[in-house]
């Protein structure tokens, strides 16, 4: 389905930001804020309902998203883990077909030795996680700090090497990659005061009591309630509240600055929008917005990510392309981070890696989803009890089911198990159950559906060559 040598190749804009659900998007039904710059890409292109990540946690996804691999075969599992330059991956494929390419923003992939950014004719990043303030840079090699706010200065970087590109002929490759909304959700003045006479809805599942739920939900360490700190809500609350104002107080403030971030991507989303436009490059380019996984907005009373559920394994994915893709269009098929590499390399008309594991979404976008088209899709979360306290877990999400297994142990550095948990099984019926409420594994019912499950999971766990 790729191109054909005589058609033109278009340009790709790949803008990326960090723990930006899906339930925080306008285009995508939120409850809570509006994103138009953002709902123009959907609204001029296609969006993807059911776009989901094989791992919930920055570098993992990240790393996928590079080299369309799984985290067991791109070495990146963990927050700890840095990504092998020397691995292919999609930037280095377009570059060899000619095409200029750059990274702009979050890299979260390590640096120095052999884990700065490979594949790219300039990358211009932030250290680690960065900073929402006077951020400092990595351009080639070399830091410079610069004043002002992140989400600004990495559009105004990204805008500036749209503009002084060195092949001015060449098709290029942008990725444009925001830190934002990451923790600890610090707003830029012109939003501060946001939402400030404003109470935003609390989600239906905000009092969740986690019962008939596995104990991993249970002891989980990310609930609004007890979990937040007061550098994330940063002032003291009023005195005098119950447990359960309190517990709401906390929620408006993660919240309000959680949006106020949001707000400022979707401004600058709108910068690019019009230079692109000002620039005449808009009909040629693609440009993707989507988020390195899903987010808890107090879903199930939590914050973060890392669970297989499906606030936070639900990404935001769309793209525009007015010479291909048909305004409006909205797709329920199943894509899954591993998929984005192919599908840049498939516009680009060049030829996929064997190596890589997934599937280019290019005639989905393009109105055609194939007969063969996957119908589920495999997660694994490695980081048991590193952070916030989840289980490591696996699992298959499938049209209907989501299958999940909290295998409950974890190997540290000498090899020895580390925090044992025991086993547990869960199953949601995501048509009788949305909101995954109701654990049905052991209901006499659904047991024909937990084997059926169970043999497609290990199926695929074998097929992506999972075998630990």
């Amino acid at each position: 389905m790729s191109i054909k040598n005589d058609e033109k190749r278009p340009n790709i804009i790949f803008i990326m930001s960090d723990d930006h659900a899906a339930h925080a998007m306008s285009c995508y039904g939120s409850r809570i804020n509006k994103t138009p710059n953002i709902d123009r890409i959907a609204e001029e292109g296609i969006r993807f309902d059911n776009c989901f990540c094989t791992n919930s946690i920055c570098a993992p996804s990240r790393a996928t998203i590079l080299t369309g691999l799984y985290n067991h075969k791109n070495g990146v599992k963990t927050l700890r883990d840095d990504l092998d330059g020397r691995l292919e991956n999609f930037p280095k494929v377009l570059q060899r077909s000619g095409y200029e390419t750059a990274i702009v923003g979050k890299w979260h992939l390590g640096h120095g030795d052999v884990h700065d950014p490979t594949g790219f004719d300039y990358w211009n990043v932030l250290p680690g996680q960065g900073n929402y303030f006077n951020p400092t840079f990595i351009e080639n090699g070399q830091e410079k700090q610069h004043e002002g706010y992140v989400t600004d200065i990495t559009t105004d970087i990204s805008i500036d090497w749209l503009k002084n590109r060195s092949k001015e002929v060449a098709p290029f490759m942008l990725m444009c990659h925001h830190k934002a909304p990451h923790r600890p959700w610090l707003p830029d003045e012109k939003h501060a005061d946001m939402y400030e006479d404003v109470d935003i809805p609390e989600p239906e599942t905000f009092h969740d009591n986690y019962q008939n739920r596995s104990n991993a939900a249970k002891i989980a360490e990310m609930t609004v309630e007890n979990h937040l700190t007061k550098k994330d809500y940063k002032i003291d609350p009023p005195e005098n509240l119950s447990p359960q104002e309190l517990k709401s107080w906390k929620y408006q403030r993660y919240i309000k600055d959680y949006l106020r971030c949001v707000a400022s991507i979707d401004d600058n989303v709108g910068r690019l929008l019009d230079y692109l436009d000002e620039a005449g490059l808009s009909e040629d380019t693609m440009i993707v917005y989507t988020s390195d996984q899903g987010f808890f907005l107090g879903d199930h009373g939590w914050y973060d990510k890392r669970f297989m559920y499906e606030e936070s394994l639900r990404m935001p994915f769309i793209v525009r392309y007015p010479r291909k893709i048909k305004p409006g269009s909205v797709t329920d098929a199943i894509a899954i981070n591993v998929d984005f590499a192919e599908t840049f390399i498939d516009y680009a008309g060049a030829s996929i890696p064997e190596t890589m594991q997934g599937r280019s979404l290019l005639p989905i976008m393009e109105g055609e989803t194939p007969e063969d088209w996957q119908t589920s899709m495999y997660y694994r979360y490695w980081m048991h009890m590193a952070q916030h306290a989840v289980t490591s877990h696996y699992g298959i999400r499938t049209e209907r089911y989501k299958l999940i297994y909290y295998y409950g142990e974890a190997l540290d550095a000498t090899g020895a198990i580390d925090d044992p948990q025991p086993p547990e099984w869960e199953l949601f019926d995501l048509k009788k159950d949305p909101q995954e409420l109701n654990n049905v594994y052991a209901h006499p019912r659904y047991q024909e559906t937990v084997e059926a499950l169970k043999t497609e999971l290990y199926q695929i766990k074998e097929k992506v060559e999972d075998f630990d």
